[in-house]
């Protein structure tokens, strides 16, 4: 795989596995991978496209990113944490209700992201909006960014929808443009780094179909499907910026652990013993007090998660652990996102979920990708943007 390495201040260092980070700052220098996902307006207007034909049959017939029960066992505890730097935050911003028509405190940032797997089937995760300086920045798992079946760079036709609620999107789709983990995960598949930030163009919502003849479609630039030998526009909106829109949860990275957080996901897999308490329609949440010790797992090279008491199953990953999450404004600080799934009493029930600690690596990698412009895919008239 080609990689891009940044330093934390977002600059390129070199193109390729040699390129190291900058050292020497006030936190914890990680050597950041960047990877393209649409490159070009052009390209983000064919994904949209994908998603929204149909009246979004795609995104209706999408299944959880499903983790291997094999791999659902006991972690291990392995003592305390020591930050690697001082402790920090960036504040979120945008705290509004929750999402119509859900009966709880959820906050309207949260939703699903869409993808293509390796096999070519339709697949979701779950993330949440995270405040950066263009208010259009999406964090999740790495593993839900990255392809680690096939090893082949990003996973294909990539979307966030916040606040996806019983197979609608209402603030709009948006296209994936740029990818952010750490180099670790990005190469090695190391889930202590099971975290990824994406940019992503303004959102688009789809106003309606609009049949047409063959030469009109021919000629139109923006989002259009054919099916059946007819023609159709998609006749759609720009939405706008993503963190305008439903606006921003903050970031925290070197806080201690055993501290209470709220974490958000759509769960949907069964548990290893068959059971499927959850359809993976609506989203649902878990609160309590994160393990005040390191957890490993060395199936997948983890020596440094956190762990919390959250009895969810696979469609949850890449949800946020929102610390100093306020009910009444919705909003709290990213400082985890759910990567693996445990069985700690052995009943074949996962009874426990957990995260990377955010540490200052952590922080190079927001900071990387929360200072990068994506723009908009299309015009006033729903046309391609230029």
């Amino acid at each position: 795989m080609k990689r891009i390495l940044l330093p934390a201040g977002g600059a390129v260092l070199a193109t390729g596995l040699l390129a190291t980070g900058l050292t020497g700052t006030s936190q914890a220098a990680a050597r950041v991978a960047h990877d393209p996902m649409a490159r070009n307006s052009s390209a983000a207007v064919s994904i949209a496209s994908f998603w929204l034909a149909s009246n979004g049959a795609a995104l209706r017939s999408a299944t959880q990113y499903t983790w291997d029960s094999k791999e659902v066992r006991k972690v291990v505890s392995k003592g305390g944490y020591t930050p690697d730097g001082r402790p920090g935050t960036t504040a979120p911003t945008g705290g509004t209700k929750a999402a119509g028509g859900q009966n709880v405190n959820l906050p309207k940032t949260v939703g699903k992201v869409f993808f293509v797997d390796a096999h070519g089937k339709f697949r979701w995760c779950s993330a949440t909006s995270i405040q950066s300086n263009y208010r259009n920045l999406v964090a999740t798992a790495g593993h839900c960014v990255y392809d680690t079946d096939s090893n082949k760079d990003t996973l294909d036709k990539w979307v966030f929808v916040p606040g996806y609620y019983q197979g609608k999107a209402p603030w709009g789709i948006y296209v994936g443009k740029q990818a952010f983990t750490h180099y670790d995960f990005d190469v090695y598949e190391d889930y202590d780094r099971d975290y990824a930030f994406v940019t992503v163009y303004n959102g688009i919502t789809l106003q309606r179909v609009k049949p047409v003849s063959k030469r009109d479609y021919q000629r139109f630039t923006g989002p259009k499907r054919s099916w059946g030998g007819r023609y159709h526009l998609l006749v759609v909106k720009d939405a706008g910026r993503l963190g305008d829109n439903v606006g921003g949860q903050g970031f925290a990275w070197n806080q201690p652990t055993g501290k209470p957080v709220r974490t958000f996901g759509y769960p949907a897999a069964p548990h290893p013993d068959g059971d499927r308490p959850y359809s993976g329609v609506t989203p649902k949440h878990c609160y309590g007090k994160t393990t005040g010790k390191k957890l490993g797992a060395s199936w997948l090279k983890i020596e440094e998660h956190v762990g919390l008491k959250c009895a969810v199953t696979p469609g949850y990953d890449g949800g946020p652990w929102l610390l100093n999450y306020s009910n009444g404004k919705r909003t709290g600080y990213v400082n985890g996102v759910t990567s693996t799934f445990a069985d700690q009493d052995g009943n074949d029930r996962i009874d426990y979920i957990t995260s990377p600690y955010f540490d200052g690596e952590t922080a190079s990698v927001y900071n990387a990708a929360k200072n990068v412009w994506s723009g908009k895919i299309v015009g006033p008239n729903g046309e391609l943007y230029k």
